[in-house]
């Protein structure tokens, strides 16, 4: 008795079928999470980091996959518990990464960070002490430069006390001072030099903090180092053509550069910072 043709193929269908799923599965990059710190609206970081993202993953062989936290304080919550792969946070959240979880910087901009202190140009408050028991706005309260170690040289270096309201983003803070909800708001020099020049010039510096080592990119010590290494080159490479250097800009981080934990946030610790931190439960 003949056995039936596709009785005779079902075999080497199944095979073919079972090499081209492995042959998909070899070829598909390993997926990594990235989580940025949410200083402006989900919408806007997507368009800023999702082309650039793209761009780094491609020459590195990897797929980086964007996730939202809906606030600063879910950022932190979030890789607190290790969860994203890569976080791009601010310096501080370097150190308490580092400290809980062992997240590793990889780059940075060259240039540092300062917090400021903004208020209404031709406003009331000229000197920092008009804001003595004023409400002033700040991003959220961990924010490094335009929040944590703002507050914290106010209240121990300049002896003034006030009142902090948090209202998420640099740009609600901006705005708000600008319409007179509030006399002063806390941002940082990236943010500021962002806004259009009808808002900024509107706006006046009355306060700057100590520069720093500003935001990091970075992974948490369970991505390879192979991984890292070409993740670090891939950023570092960006800066060689005009549009890699135009993807960088819009991430605020025109110039990267390796980042160094010791050197660069290391310092931090020193600050005594953390009684002025506040995390969710």
């Amino acid at each position: 008795m003949r056995t039936p043709l596709r009785s005779l193929l079902r075999p080497v269908c199944g095979l073919v079928l079972l090499l081209a799923t492995l042959k998909a599965a070899v070829a598909a990059p390993p997926t990594y999470s990235v989580a940025i710190v949410p200083q402006f609206s989900a919408q806007q970081i997507h368009a800023e980091w999702q082309p650039l993202l793209k761009r780094v993953g491609d020459e590195a062989g990897v797929k980086l996959e964007m996730r939202f936290p809906s606030t600063i304080p879910a950022f932190e919550t979030s890789f607190l518990q290790g969860e994203p792969d890569f976080i791009f946070g601010n310096p501080y959240h370097a150190v308490m990464a580092r400290r809980k979880q062992g997240y590793i910087p990889l780059v940075r901009d060259e240039k540092l960070l300062t917090g400021i202190l903004v208020v209404a140009k031709d406003g009331p408050v000229s000197s920092l002490k008009h804001l003595a028991g004023q409400k002033i706005a700040f991003p959220a309260p961990n924010a490094f430069g335009a929040s944590l170690y703002m507050r914290a040289l106010l209240i121990e270096k300049e002896q003034l006390r006030i009142e902090p309201v948090y209202v998420k983003t640099h740009g609600n803070v901006y705005r708000q001072v600008l319409v007179g909800d509030f006399v002063a708001g806390g941002g940082v020099n990236q943010t500021f030099a962002d806004l259009p020049a009808v808002m900024r010039d509107k706006l006046q510096v009355l306060y700057e903090t100590p520069g720093a080592a500003p935001h990091p990119f970075a992974a948490h010590p369970r991505v390879p180092d192979g991984v890292r290494k070409r993740i670090t080159a891939a950023f570092l490479k960006q800066a060689s053509d005009a549009e890699g250097k135009a993807l960088l800009k819009d991430v605020r981080m025109p110039n990267p550069v390796a980042a160094d934990y010791g050197r660069d946030y290391g310092p931090l610790e020193k600050l005594r910072l953390d009684k002025y931190l506040v995390l969710e439960e």
